[in-house]
């Protein structure tokens, strides 16, 4: 009975429209006249559909596109670090391909494999053919060759922390948990905090017109305001993260309170709440004084707070985010400087764009692994020990480890030392391939754990305040940020972040404290 009632809820989740007769029955779900009766499966048109898209997609994301890369003119060295680097691309192509065509929303795991697939298969690839990096390789040829190994194997982790997440626990104990909702009066403190965050950044730096230049007249206003300086960016952490995360978390608690209640929709306040909401976000999260992963996180967010139970949509993002990944990802940096420094980029191939800037990530890693085997060694644990304790200031922490990507750059001699360093890198060389390993099947586990559960219970009858409904967006969202790294860059949002979350959670179900 309850592995019935499990694959009923399954096909509700995903929207599967099914033909009922009296009494709830289907009427095709037995012959009549029959010496005995057989159980006929459903038919669903979207379930005929993803069949027959499934095997031009696979093939295209796993054979077709990295086949193409392969064949296009460049100067690149067919070397094993380049055969390795196509097992990459064609393994996350498959990976990406099962979680477009999977019969539940996965917003972790898919935000995962969209990154590899991009930042780590195909762009890398595209670098090898036509032997150009953003970031200059300078150890061996041997140490890309490893760090491409070791991506794949990080990758393999993953999927094994995914299969062992299927051994959970008891499921109808997990169903007796109450769910976390957001409490109401806490959400208007949560707003009123979100107001004045936003209001001291955006007197702080000048007024709202600065947000709209770009990122570099931001950053000069930061330095103006003090709040940047040589040795720490804590300060400068801490007054951005409030002023832009609360106003985001608290949007998308409206929104969500919107599209699920009825009543909501007919209260002014509630309109008027959200409207102002809407106008803070746009001047303070907008994508022109804002680095493009975090409105990447914003509109990801967004769309599935909006849209939380559309598979189709899941389905037409991970397909979409390899065309932005691809052709507008490169070019939307228009608003990184003012008009007097912007360069366009020029190209004569489809390739270059993906060999500018962006996608710097597997290159740092072998940088990362030849600044360790140089002499500096792993750090093992110091590194994410900085990330986690970020705030602490260096005048109380005068040893504290600063970001991966910017020492290895320091060590590297780089001008610009503002260098990714993906996930990879960080446990790498914190813990060694072991550690490396164990993070990622931990990562895998964690992920698919709150996959199923997001699966369960953001369906269309989960209440207005459901906190795992607007939580996993948001962390699938940011998920970008966190794998491109370094991690102590991305740790002020996310602490920020959790505190507010803490601050609205509930796990009372009264008429007094929920959202109706």
């Amino acid at each position: 009975m309850t592995q019935h009632t499990d694959r009923t809820s399954e096909r509700t989740d995903r929207g599967a429209v099914a033909t009922t007769g009296p009494g709830g029955r289907d009427p095709g779900a037995h012959r009549p006249g029959a010496a005995g009766s057989f159980p006929l499966p459903p038919f669903s048109p979207r379930t005929l559909l993803s069949r027959a898209l499934s095997v031009p997609l696979v093939l295209g994301f796993s054979v077709f596109l990295p086949l193409l890369v392969l064949v296009q003119p460049g100067t690149g060295l067919h070397d094993s670090a380049l055969w390795m680097q196509l097992a990459l691309a064609m393994y996350a192509g498959v990976r990406l391909s099962a979680m477009i065509l999977t019969s539940r929303r996965k917003l972790l795991a898919g935000s995962f494999w969209l990154f590899v697939y991009m930042a780590m298969g195909v762009a890398p690839l595209a670098q090898d053919v036509l032997g150009r990096t953003p970031t200059p390789v300078v150890g061996a040829r041997t140490d890309l060759t490893e760090a491409v190994s070791l991506v794949l194997i990080g990758c393999v982790a993953f999927d094994i922390g995914s299969l062992l997440a299927r051994q959970r626990p008891d499921r109808e104990r997990a169903e007796r948990l109450r769910p976390a909702l957001v409490h109401r009066r806490r959400l208007y403190l949560l707003t009123l905090l979100a107001f004045a965050g936003s209001a001291f950044l955006v007197l702080k730096l000048g007024g709202p017109a600065v947000f709209f230049t770009s990122r570099q007249e931001i950053i000069s206003s930061v330095e103006e305001a003090g709040l940047s300086q040589a040795d720490s960016q804590a300060g400068q952490a801490v007054v951005r993260g409030f002023g832009t995360v609360p106003a985001l978390i608290a949007w998308l608690v409206y929104t969500r309170w919107l599209v699920t209640s009825r009543r909501a929709r007919r209260s002014v306040v509630v309109i008027a709440v959200w409207l102002a909401l809407a106008g803070v976000n746009a001047v303070v999260n907008n994508p022109i004084s804002n680095p493009r992963f975090w409105f990447l996180t914003v509109l990801f967010s967004m769309l599935f707070t909006v849209f939380p139970v559309s598979a189709a949509l899941y389905r037409i993002a991970l397909s979409l985010g390899v065309v932005v990944a691809l052709i507008v990802f490169p070019f939307a940096d228009r608003f990184r400087y003012d008009a007097a420094d912007y360069r366009p980029l020029q190209t004569t191939s489809p390739l270059e764009p993906l060999a500018a800037k962006d996608y710097d990530q597997v290159g740092m890693f072998a940088n990362t692994i030849t600044y360790v085997q140089s002499g500096q060694g792993h750090t093992y644990g110091r590194q994410l020990a900085g990330s986690v304790l970020f705030a602490v200031p260096r005048s109380v922490w005068p040893g504290k480890p600063i970001d991966t990507g910017v020492a290895v750059g320091q060590w590297m001699g780089a001008v610009n030392t503002n260098l990714s360093s993906p996930v990879w890198a960080e446990l790498w060389i914190d813990f060694g391939p072991l550690g490396m390993t164990a993070g990622f099947v931990a990562l895998g586990y964690a992920a698919a754990r709150v996959d199923r559960r997001y699966a369960r219970r953001a369906v269309r009858r989960a209440p207005p305040g459901s906190l795992i409904a607007l939580v996993v967006p948001l962390v699938a969202g940011y998920s970008f940020i966190l794998l491109r790294g370094p991690l102590l860059q991305a740790s002020g949002r996310v602490a920020i972040a959790a505190l507010c979350i803490a601050l609205i959670t509930t796990f009372r179900q009264d008429r007094a404290t929920g959202l109706r």
